[in-house]
């Protein structure tokens, strides 16, 4: 979960970008609170880059939090990273 300024500022491009780079699947979507969901599997030190990616975010976002929670791999998102509709 990204909180702060994450939503209208092209983040969840910025998202999609960076876990393509580095070879990971899941999605990325807003949420309705303003927060932004990201579910991401994928190489533990490919997700640790991931995540220092999502704390500073594109140039136009301000980025006041990124917590995590480990949850069983979902098939359905096994080969791709793809932005969702918001929840």
């Amino acid at each position: 979960m990204v909180t702060g300024r994450v939503q209208g500022v092209g983040y969840r491009n910025f998202v999609e970008y960076m876990a393509r780079k580095l070879g990971l699947s899941g999605f990325v979507r807003n949420l309705r609170n303003g927060n932004v969901e990201v579910l991401a599997m994928g190489a533990p030190e490919k997700l640790s880059e991931f995540r220092k990616a999502l704390a500073k975010g594109p140039m136009m976002a301000r980025v006041s939090g990124v917590s995590e929670e480990s949850t069983a791999a979902d098939s359905a998102y096994d080969e791709d990273f793809r932005i969702e509709s918001t929840e």
